[in-house]
């Protein structure tokens, strides 16, 4: 089944060039069932990234750009009276969907960020009472902007912990820019996509994930890991369990991309950054939590 995600790989680095890692870490990221946070200036190619990913794995997409004045009932739905029958129904928001493209997340009120809060935890979202689950897989890819930005309101930790990884995109190389220019419009191309996945086939490849093996000493180098980040002196957030929990995952879905069945340590380091930076940045912001990451990384023995 591997062999199908490389492809997507391959074909979504068409679109998104010179950013080969960082897809595959996208497509980590969903194997392992989480949702995604890419924090980087506008123009970098965030929103193409997720075009991209959302027609080749043909999950229904939908995007909600973030503002101002944007409310909670914009993203979840609400109760609408309808005045033939004399009773009021649910309309269901743009949430519904199973890959929603939060954009300039961080642009909204915190209220409106709150709102995605359950939905992204819990796979359900609550509205004058009443419950009502969400289409599975369910994934949130959220952009922001720097938080040095003016009108941006920094994500509080609980909501930063629930997104399984982080990146950064970065500004194209002169060379890449130089074929972007000459090269087709990413809007046409994207368009003449088709998706590599027959219906529920994207969904039962999260369930092969669970079968990768994590050894005790894998564990171990995780949870020490954890451990370092809450010791006196270091500078950053200290690390969940929850966060440990997401790091194991991710690393599995990194090995099964490798076609292997058990995680090595080098597994882990591929993903500990993306899955570290926002966590341990706060709102120091995740290029501080990053450096911050790879530092843990340097300072923690690896097995052998």
């Amino acid at each position: 089944m591997s062999k199908k995600f490389h492809e997507l790989i391959a074909e979504a680095s068409k679109v998104v060039l010179d950013k080969d890692v960082e897809v595959r870490l996208a497509i980590t990221c969903l194997l392992a069932g989480g949702h995604l946070l890419i924090e980087d200036m506008p123009g970098v190619g965030k929103t193409t990234l997720v075009q991209v990913l959302g027609k080749l794995t043909g999950l229904k997409t939908q995007r909600i750009q973030f503002t101002i004045d944007l409310l909670p009932a914009d993203v979840l739905g609400s109760q609408i009276f309808n005045p033939q029958d004399h009773k009021f129904s649910f309309h269901a928001g743009p949430i519904f969907s199973q890959l929603v493209m939060a954009d300039e997340l961080n642009r909204a009120s915190p209220r409106t960020q709150s709102a995605l809060l359950q939905a992204m935890e819990e796979g359900e979202v609550s509205v004058d009472g009443m419950t009502w689950e969400l289409p599975k897989p369910f994934y949130v890819i959220a952009t922001q902007n720097p938080h040095q930005q003016t009108g941006t309101f920094p994500l509080p930790e609980s909501q930063l912990d629930r997104f399984l990884m982080s990146l950064e995109l970065n500004y194209a190389s002169k060379g890449t820019e130089v074929r972007i220019l000459q090269g087709e419009d990413p809007r046409a191309v994207i368009k003449r996509m088709n998706s590599l996945f027959g219906e529920g086939e994207f969904e039962a490849s999260i369930k092969v994930i669970e079968k990768v093996k994590l050894s005790e000493a894998v564990a171990n180098y995780i949870a020490n890991i954890l451990e370092a980040s809450r010791k006196e002196g270091f500078d950053g957030a200290p690390l969940s369990t929850r966060c440990g929990m997401s790091l194991a995952r991710a690393a599995k879905a990194w090995a099964f991309l490798d076609d292997r069945d058990y995680v090595r340590p080098e597994d882990v380091q591929q993903v500990l950054v993306p899955v570290l930076g926002h966590r341990l940045g706060g709102n120091h912001g995740i290029k501080r939590g990053r450096e911050w990451a790879a530092a843990l990384q340097k300072a923690t023995a690896v097995p052998v």
